[in-house]
């Protein structure tokens, strides 16, 4: 049972928030990134999130290009890969946004329900709602429908109130307006008021943080506005009201910066550009160095051991493989599984 039922998944959240650490949440495309991301968990004992995009779905349906039906393949991949690992690895989705709710979010949570309704696990521990770009009533008043749904069938909804910038997948929010970058404590309550007692819940609140990789100095976090946020919901609603924070576009972050958020309470931080990067890197390594083996040039056949896929894709699974544990070690998750 390596993907955790609902109360094995809320357990791994709870046990991270009330022990400042964070889980990390790896975007993949296809199944040479979920087994990245699975080794690096498996080799240190860690647990962790694999999610999927709107984009990594569609690209992972191939030529059907239905993000939702790639979401579902590598889903069902990850559960039957994953079933005797001794590690959790929970499902989620990551941004959606309202025009994509219909074919993505929807398919996704008929799909869980079919499922239980079968005495099954849901597929997904949780989906996120990226509602960020609408007025925050209408983003809310969606949120709540969602989470209804997702509710009965154990998932939890993961929510965002202010932008994050730069761009991923498709969603561009490079020329986002300053003040959109940053949630206020005002919003967190409202947030927290508008879902409370629906369902469980995660809530990407944004302090300046990007999407992307960008020299230092180019981006101006502020992680105290997680802590006044967190402390304006305790105030109003006890000890038991502090959110379940998630940290988007951690790559590159300065791990002082990282380490400050985990006391503010968040316990998941996606990981994407970086593990791109890391991934892509040993091919193009791999391909310059074995030039003449790779390509067949002047007549020669070249050498079918360096353009055989598995030898370059063993290799980008090994770099992607690194990134997803210094990601984990950053989180203070490293070693931290709860499966036994």
């Amino acid at each position: 049972m390596p993907v955790p039922d609902p109360k094995t998944f809320t357990r791994i959240l709870k046990t991270a928030q009330e022990n400042d650490y964070a889980i990390a949440s790896i975007n993949v495309t296809n199944s040479n990134t979920i087994n990245a991301a699975l080794a690096a968990f498996v080799e240190t004992k860690t647990d962790g999130i694999i999610q999927v995009s709107t984009g990594g779905g569609e690209h992972a349906s191939g030529p059907a290009k239905d993000m939702a039906l790639g979401a579902i393949a590598m889903a069902e991949y990850v559960h039957r890969i994953a079933a005797d690992l001794p590690i959790y690895v929970a499902l989620t989705t990551d941004h959606c946004v309202q025009d994509k709710v219909d074919k993505f979010l929807r398919p996704l949570i008929a799909e869980s329900k079919r499922r239980v309704d079968r005495g099954q696990e849901p597929l997904f521990n949780g989906h996120m709602f990226d509602g960020s770009e609408l007025p925050l009533g209408k983003n809310m008043e969606i949120s709540k429908e969602l989470l209804a749904s997702m509710a009965p069938l154990g998932m939890l909804l993961e929510v965002e109130a202010g932008v994050v910038g730069g761009e991923e997948d498709g969603i561009d929010n490079t020329h986002a307006a300053a003040e959109k970058l940053y949630t206020t404590p005002e919003d967190m309550v409202f947030v927290y008021e508008s879902l409370k007692d629906i369902g469980p819940f995660t809530f990407a609140a944004t302090f300046g943080n990007v999407h992307g990789v960008y020299k230092p100095g180019n981006v101006k976090l502020e992680p105290k506005i997680l802590r006044d946020g967190q402390a304006a919901v305790v105030a109003k609603y006890g000890p038991e009201a502090k959110l379940d924070l998630v940290f988007h576009g951690g790559s590159g972050t300065p791990i002082e910066e990282i380490h400050e958020t985990l006391h503010y309470g968040i316990i998941k931080m996606n990981v994407d550009t970086d593990c791109q990067y890391h991934f892509t890197r040993a091919i193009v390594d791999h391909m310059m160095k074995n030039y003449d083996g790779v390509l067949r040039i002047d007549g020669e056949m070249g050498d079918k051991k360096t353009y055989d896929p598995r030898s370059y894709m063993k290799k980008a699974e090994a770099s992607m493989k690194s990134r997803v544990i210094q990601a984990a070690t950053e989180l203070k998750s490293l070693g931290k599984s709860l499966f036994s």
